[in-house]
């Protein structure tokens, strides 16, 4: 793994730190919601019309359901813009094997377990949400996070995330972030649990799966719990929606700059040296560098995600389901671009606050907690000062 805690502190607070992508150019600073600059003229284009698209708000009549969390990608994705935080809790579930491997519940409606249903299915199976299947040994509750400057995350190459990776600890540390992988192979990124590849398959499934919206990738309607949808309940005929308006959608998460920081106080610059010192950019790597890209604007960028995109243990206290090559512990880290948009913390917002959220970290994470509690409270003051202005 890469020796991140040794970094000089001058790296991080020269202004140049001010200039990276996270606040794009310094004499151009772009506001939540706004798209990426550099953009040509047909990308702002995709974009104003994505941004259509993921407002959309469907009804029973025009495809949404019969299982559903939300009626448009903007409900979920809403403060204070469209591709924000959002307040919505929605609930995964799936079982760890006996031999220690992951079963997603596919074949029984799973991972993701839709809480709202249309009049029709109600009517029909006398139900207000999918049930969960017994099989299940683990239950997760998820917010929303905001998906301001994905594009950025989903440029970074797979070599790039896996120089971070440490999965045996050989530098002693203390921290052994590793990849997950999705069920082909291929590196996931996205999700808490890092378990999607690509950031297309991220916003092309949450169609069918958050709104229950057929397109021509994903034809499959969802079942109730592994069961089919009865006669009557789905009046849309599949594909719900055309491959052209997921593009679009696509286009417009992409093309989402990341938020820009706040200015830093002398005070706030202390706190990130300290967030340096107590060993958190271990695993909140403070930039990572795209590849080469199709698109001009993401190509060669520095983007401040605060995070390696990689697993890590969070400890007993936190664990809830496996996914794919994570086990109910390990989490990936959540990037922290954008953190002052946010009002709950952690993957299932129970943190209300984020020194709560900190003090909630454990496993691999438990050292630079016991490091925090363990600060000054003007030392402490000076980080969560850092951490607000991301």
């Amino acid at each position: 793994m890469q020796p991140i805690i040794n970094l000089t502190y001058t790296r991080w607070t020269t202004p140049v730190l001010g200039c990276l992508f996270l606040a794009t150019a310094c004499a151009t600073p772009v506001a939540p919601g706004d798209p990426l600059p550099g953009l040509t003229r047909d990308e702002k284009e995709d974009f104003r019309q994505g941004r259509v698209e993921f407002d959309r708000v469907f009804t029973p009549e025009t495809g949404l359901g019969p299982l559903f969390n939300a009626d448009s990608c903007a409900e979920c994705h809403e403060e204070p813009v469209s591709g924000g935080p959002g307040d919505e809790v929605e609930v995964h579930a799936t079982a760890l094997l006996p031999d220690g491997s992951c079963d997603p519940l596919l074949e029984l409606g799973g991972p993701v377990y839709q809480q709202r249903v249309t009049p029709a299915l109600r009517a029909l199976l006398g139900i207000e949400e999918e049930p969960i299947p017994g099989r299940a040994t683990g239950r997760a509750l998820r917010t929303t996070p905001d998906v301001l400057g994905f594009g950025l995350l989903d440029a970074v190459p797979d070599e790039t995330i896996l120089a971070y990776a440490d999965p045996e600890d050989r530098d002693g540390d203390g921290v052994s972030g590793r990849p997950n992988r999705f069920i082909d192979g291929r590196l996931g990124r996205f999700g808490r649990k890092a378990f999607v590849p690509t950031l297309n398959e991220f916003n092309a499934g949450a169609f069918p799966i958050e709104q229950g919206v057929t397109h021509p990738a994903s034809m499959q309607e969802n079942t109730v719990a592994g069961a089919p949808l009865p006669d009557g309940s789905d009046p849309v005929p599949e594909p719900e929606i055309d491959a052209e308006a997921v593009r679009l959608a696509d286009r417009f998460v992409r093309f989402l700059a990341p938020p820009a920081a706040r200015d830093l106080t002398r005070k706030g610059k202390r706190g990130r040296e300290i967030f340096s010192a107590i060993g958190c950019v271990a695993c909140h790597v403070p930039v990572l560098e795209t590849g080469d890209h199709e698109v001009s604007a993401l190509r060669d960028r520095e983007v401040a995600a605060y995070t390696d995109l990689l697993l890590h243990d969070m400890g007993p206290d936190l664990a809830d389901i496996c996914l794919g090559l994570a086990t109910p512990s390990e989490f990936r880290t959540e990037p922290l671009m954008g953190l002052h948009l946010s009002s709950h913390f952690l993957h299932d917002g129970r943190a209300t606050s984020i020194e709560e959220a900190i003090r909630l970290h454990g496993g691999e994470a438990a050292s630079s907690r016991d490091s925090y509690d363990a600060l000054t409270d003007d030392e402490r003051s000076a980080l969560l000062e850092f951490l607000g202005s991301l």
